[in-house]
């Protein structure tokens, strides 16, 4: 991780080297037998991502230096996602000569929906990897694969079985890339269940005492005018409208999920055991049977997946528009520096996210990607995080001058211990594009950039 040298002799190099990779690819896929179409059917019960990672592997070319950093690459943006709120929205580049995946790290309530889409600068015609994983509340554990989106489909859909954090993962197969916008959206995963209402109809929760104590809540009360509509909030089949002593006239519909959906309290049914069922049709109307008799006409709604579960997170709406990128696309996979004294740099593109550290003026930053007024950047540590685009500009243009009197070695990183870069001759002068803990980066006579210190 960290700033790479962008020098165009670098980028001459890893195109030169990334076509001799290609080459390989296709020759080993082709000697191995495993072309496109016929990889996709080798490795039955494999998610995509996982089928391709074993196409490397019977090729040998996770052998290879590109496709060990590929398999690295998964296994890091799982280990390292970033930190996002929904509803998200990202404008991002991968670079096809290097192996890249990125995590989105969001918290989800049990029965809440994500939708994640992935859309290319253009109709892409090669495989583009979104998984969806699970962290265990065990925070010793390794997140757990809960679905994928099919090979060529670029979105994907989940709904949370748990209170919990979850990972979008997105990979693009080897060797390709480039411009692509990422949305993540967490929402209702239930349509609401009486006609014409919303959230603000519940007057009563789950969990609420009832008996003078003695029980909870198992659902949520809507309330609203007898004979309103009760609708079916999902496809799927009633299962039952046996009435009973504290439901009075009720609906149980099975969805297909294998949630159990209660409907109590009705004034009447409309439907049968073994109906089948679509969002939106009518089960019944609202009233006040069994022991509501006393009280105002509502609906009690429950969710059954498991046991009792609170309705309320899928059935509550969220902000589904997400804030579009207001900064420059053209920084996107460049090199920035910090144009202020001082900025910060935070776990969420948010102005009160937590800090993740601050930054003194000139510190180089690569930009990764943008959402709303926020770059996501990867720092010179290797720290990944987000800041406001308006404390940042272009690097591109030396701040100064430095000369070089006993010579140097340029490094690949701001560390002493790093890979050299290229040594630089007694007297030299090199043009300054950033500075951060101790080390200058500089761009060196032959082109080359790479970091400097200054001990």
């Amino acid at each position: 991780m960290g700033i790479k040298n962008v020098s165009s002799s670098m980028r001459h190099s890893a195109a030169i080297a990334t076509v001799r990779f290609a080459a390989i690819l296709a020759v080993s896929l082709s000697v191995s037998g495993c072309g496109e179409e016929s990889l996709r059917g080798l490795f039955v019960g494999y998610t995509p991502h996982e089928r391709y990672e074993q196409s490397l592997k019977r090729a040998g070319l996770d052998e290879t230096a590109l496709g060990r950093d590929w398999i690295a690459a998964a296994g890091r943006a799982v280990a390292h996602p970033v930190s996002i709120s929904s509803p998200y929205h990202e404008v991002s580049y991968l670079d096809s000569r290097e192996a890249h995946a990125v995590g989105y790290r969001v918290y989800l309530r049990r029965g809440q929906m994500i939708t994640a889409r992935f859309e290319s600068e253009k109709d892409t015609t090669y495989q583009v990897f979104l998984d969806m994983f699970v962290i265990p509340n065990d925070s010793d554990g390794s997140p757990i694969l809960l679905t994928s989106a099919d090979s060529l489909e670029h979105g994907l859909e989940y709904v949370a079985r748990r209170d919990g954090d979850y990972i979008v993962r997105v990979q693009p197969e080897l060797l390709r890339g480039g411009s692509y916008e990422i949305t993540i959206v967490v929402g209702a995963s239930l349509a609401f269940p009486v006609h014409g209402h919303d959230t603000t109809a519940i007057r009563s929760w789950f969990g609420d005492p009832r008996s003078g104590g003695t029980r909870e809540h198992h659902g949520v009360d809507i309330f609203a005018p007898r004979g309103t509509p009760v609708i079916a909030v999902a496809k799927g089949t009633v299962r039952s409208t046996r009435p009973n002593k504290l439901g009075g006239l009720v609906v149980w519909l099975r969805d297909e999920l294998g949630r159990s959906l209660y409907y109590a309290h009705l004034d009447s049914q409309a439907v049968r055991r073994g109906d089948l069922v679509e969002v939106g049709d009518t089960l019944g109307f609202v009233g006040n049977s069994g022991n509501a008799r006393t009280t105002p006409p509502h609906l009690h709604f429950g969710m059954y997946w498991g046991g009792p579960s609170d309705p309320y997170p899928a059935l509550r709406e969220l902000p589904s528009t997400p804030a579009q990128f207001a900064g420059d696309a053209r920084m996107i996979g460049e090199l920035a520096r910090v144009a202020r004294n001082t900025a910060r740099v935070r776990e969420e593109p948010r102005g009160r996210s937590r800090v993740l550290v601050e930054l003194p003026l000139h510190t180089p930053l690569r930009v990764l990607g943008g959402s709303g007024g926020w770059y996501r950047v990867d720092l010179p540590d290797g720290t990944v995080g987000f800041i406001a685009a308006n404390l940042t500009e272009p690097a591109d243009q030396p701040i100064r001058s430095a000369v070089i009197a006993d010579g140097g070695v340029l490094r690949a990183e701001p560390k002493s211990t790093a890979d050299p870069v290229e040594s630089l001759s007694a007297g030299s002068e090199v043009p300054v594009l950033g500075a951060y803990g101790g080390f200058l980066y500089v761009q060196a006579p032959s082109g080359r950039a790479g970091w400097l210190s200054l001990d």
